[in-house]
């Protein structure tokens, strides 16, 4: 993580006045700026195609309710859009971080959890779910702090060897986990008591209502995963990860509440 001496010290000129050495000497050194302190969190981004002014061209994106929750929570956001996924390259970048946010998006390719497409499911995009593939591999090999939403959910299950399910209204028989194009469904989610999340989360563990919008959901859940979170039909809301500094994984949309940033919050404070 970068220092921000540069800062610190056109802080420190400004206060003196540009007194003599002598002087400056005396006085005690004002303490680091909370920048300094503040991890760095990268997060993966969509690369679709997408119209700005007169232009019309792919774009490597993100809503900026992800860079909020990061920023408010205390890190410095980054975005990290889908490119070559060589060891090399997924080690450089790992090593410019200190957290990882795997966020939402399209349907991960079926292909990777061995099964076909169904009907309902966007076309692949092969080249971001090889880059967070590789990405979330390789932070877990190094335990780096990692928060996975909705689709990130989904991509580590897979990843670890875990499966989906494709179209999630042919098994709960409702549309509520995504009722309309854009539009959030708010599902009631019963967290483990005995789970990091439910530490993360506090009191309002116990009465959770959250914002969803997922029309395909964890079926097998990966070995190293444990299910912490199910809504009240059964369907797995969140996972974890064990042995890491933060390793959590939520179906639902967190970065959408501007009141509740404890997961980013959880997330920083591991980071650091």
């Amino acid at each position: 993580m970068a220092s921000n001496d540069s800062e610190a010290t056109a802080v420190a000129d400004a206060s003196t006045g540009g007194m003599p050495e002598t002087d400056v000497a005396q006085k005690p050194k004002p303490p680091r700026t909370e920048i300094g302190r503040r991890p760095i969190i990268g997060i993966t981004t969509y690369l679709e195609r997408a119209q700005t002014g007169a232009w019309d061209v792919r774009a490597a994106f993100l809503p900026a309710v992800y860079l909020d929750g990061v920023t408010e929570a205390g890190g410095i956001a980054v975005l990290l859009p889908p490119q070559p996924a060589s060891d090399e390259i997924v080690d450089r970048v790992l090593d410019s971080i200190d957290g990882l946010v795997l966020s939402g998006g399209a349907d991960v390719d079926p292909a990777r959890y061995g099964q076909e497409a169904h009907e309902k499911t966007a076309i692949p995009r092969a080249d971001r779910d090889a880059w967070e593939h590789a990405l979330i591999r390789r932070a877990i090999d190094r335990e780096v702090p990692f928060l996975g939403i909705c689709r990130g959910a989904q991509l580590l299950n897979v990843a670890l060897g875990g499966t989906l399910h494709q179209h999630l209204p042919e098994i709960v028989g409702s549309e509520k986990y995504q009722p309309a194009p854009a539009e959030f469904g708010t599902v009631d989610v019963l967290v483990s008591k005995e789970s990091r999340l439910s530490a993360v989360l506090g009191r309002t563990a116990s009465n959770l209502s959250v914002r969803c919008y997922h029309h395909q959901a964890l079926a097998r859940v990966a070995d190293a995963l444990t299910v912490t979170a199910l809504s009240e039909d059964g369907v797995i809301e969140a996972v974890e990860l064990s042995g890491l500094p933060f390793g959590i994984a939520v179906q639902w949309h967190p970065e959408q509440d501007a009141a509740d940033r404890r997961l980013f919050e959880g997330l920083v404070e591991a980071a650091r």
